[in-house]
């Protein structure tokens, strides 16, 4: 039987495509819901980090506090130091973990946060329950995750509902849950969260500049990165079939009427004292 952390894997990985992405994120837009309960002393875990463009706005948020991020991958953490590095922040370490087994004691940091990492995890659930286990009683536990089957789009394409089914089916098969946004709630209480807030927010493209972005990485990522390799090789999807896609997405992208939204769900789970 195999442990928990190697149930799933990243249905991403890391090719330029998807780097793309991940190095747009900040705080403001990815972790706002979390923003007005940071204090500038607090020690902060920031799981899942990617290249480090939130951890590094945390980091700048804290500046008498100290931020670790921790991710699976150590050849993206290289990048996460660079970008720290090059912000000057003196306040933040990084390290390999896996969220199912943190490598920190009980009652650690004021804040464990994780920004689309649970939809990519074997057992959210106990995600959870080690990110409440190394926060401090009267800290927060903070997550954000996408929800793919609420994600919507205009004009209506074909060749995009079929990448919305062909995605959601390769995550599944990855072992993870591609829909995670709606179930943040009911995880975090059956990992023993008690005090949750539970949101929602969105990431739209509608400009002409936010549609060539947006649809150019998933066109690429589509045929060029890991999740094209695991829908060939998982026997989900066609070269062929993945050509199309990308082209739908490309063709999309190139609507003047053309706008998408992402659906996000969000907890704050506040530790009891």
């Amino acid at each position: 039987m195999p442990h928990a952390q190697e149930t799933a894997v990243y249905t991403h990985g890391h090719h330029e495509s998807v780097l793309r992405s991940h190095t747009w994120r900040t705080a403001a837009n990815s972790a706002a819901y979390l923003l007005g309960s940071l204090k500038p002393h607090m020690k902060i875990l920031d799981i899942g980090c990617g290249p480090g463009t939130i951890t590094a706005d945390l980091a700048a948020l804290v500046p008498d506090g100290h931020v670790t991020g921790v991710d699976r991958a150590p050849e993206i953490l290289e990048q996460a130091r660079a970008t720290a590095a090059g912000r000057g922040l003196a306040n933040t370490d990084f390290a390999v973990a896996d969220v199912h087994a943190l490598p920190y004691p009980d009652d650690t940091f004021c804040v464990v946060h994780a920004h689309q990492v649970l939809q990519h995890v074997g057992d959210p659930v106990q995600a959870l329950r080690e990110m409440l286990r190394v926060t401090r009683p009267g800290g927060l536990v903070a997550a954000r995750d996408s929800d793919y089957a609420a994600m919507t789009w205009y004009p209506a394409s074909p060749g995009m509902d079929d990448w919305l089914e062909l995605y959601r089916r390769v995550a599944r098969a990855n072992g993870g849950e591609p829909d995670a946004g709606r179930r943040l709630k009911a995880w975090a209480q059956a990992a023993g969260c008690t005090d949750i807030t539970a949101t929602s927010a969105t990431w739209t493209f509608g400009t002409a500049e936010e549609r060539a972005w947006w649809s150019g990485l998933w066109a690429e990522r589509t045929v060029a990165s890991a999740y094209a390799e695991r829908a060939t090789q998982g026997g989900h999807a066609s070269a062929e079939q993945l050509r199309a896609v990308s082209q739908a997405w490309r063709e999309w992208g190139r609507r003047e009427d053309g706008w998408f939204a992402v659906l996000h769900g969000e907890i704050l789970c506040r530790k009891a004292v």
